[in-house]
């Protein structure tokens, strides 16, 4: 089931009322205001047809427990978690082979709802993320991704390693991004029913995960540092997917 949750500041809240998902549920504004921002706001919730409350000062720093808010703030329905059978069925749907993600200790919750972003932008089916020692989708997330957690279906799994042995005998292959690879992940054929295994920044896949992937895949780094943000990386294996399943 969706959850409401509370976000604030003058980005996130314009963001997600111009990706005009549904999300947001309300919109709270501290007024009367003649900020040209704060406007532009409360012009989109309008044609939105979202309500708009008007607090003081003193009553959103009260509710939010800060006074970084920017004068504005908005209550968000953060979807709620799907099966993993539901993202297969998007794939059925669409008839295109399973394009999905599996993301290895993700924690940081701003990397969540930036790979959930790309995840919806790249066109994956879906996204499965273990219940500990990770991020869940929260407002946060939320409000990092943009609006795509409403549109990315998201399954939350006990067991990765679990997860990929029922897949496996589903016909899905899976690659893992491992700086320690020999193969490019341009060179990799990523066509056909496939999971992306995605792990945490510096600490990598977990060894029983990497095991079980078919393949594993690097994304070569030319400068001095030798490893990419988890997000980032994610983004660029994604996209390669996507651009081999266009040819």
């Amino acid at each position: 089931m969706p959850m409401s949750e509370l976000i604030y500041g003058r980005n996130p809240v314009f963001e997600l009322l111009h990706a005009s998902d549904g999300s947001v549920e309300r919109v709270l504004i501290v007024g009367p205001t003649r900020d040209q921002r704060l406007e532009e706001i409360q012009k989109l919730a309008r044609q939105r047809h979202i309500p708009i409350k008007q607090l003081n000062r003193v009553e959103m720093d009260q509710l939010l427990r800060n006074n970084k808010h920017q004068g504005v703030a908005a209550y968000v329905s953060v979807p709620g978690y799907v099966e993993v059978e539901d993202i297969l069925e998007v794939a059925a749907q669409r008839n295109e082979p399973p394009l999905l993600a599996l993301l290895d200790s993700i924690e940081d919750p701003h990397n969540l709802g930036a790979i959930l972003r790309s995840a919806d932008g790249a066109g994956l089916h879906g996204v499965i993320i273990p219940k500990n020692r990770a991020a869940n989708v929260t407002a946060t997330v939320a409000k990092t991704s943009a609006g795509a957690v409403a549109h990315i279906k998201t399954a939350q799994v006990t067991n990765l390693n679990r997860t990929i042995d029922s897949l496996k005998e589903k016909g899905i292959w899976f690659v893992g991004a491992d700086q320690a690879s020999e193969q490019d992940y341009t060179q990799a054929d990523l066509t056909g029913p496939l999971g992306i295994v995605v792990g945490a920044e510096g600490r990598g896949l977990h060894r029983l995960l990497k095991e079980r992937c078919d393949f594993l895949v690097k994304i070569p780094m030319y400068g001095k540092i030798n490893s990419l943000n988890a997000s980032v990386a994610a983004a660029l294996l994604f996209f390669e997917a996507r651009r081999q399943r266009q040819k």
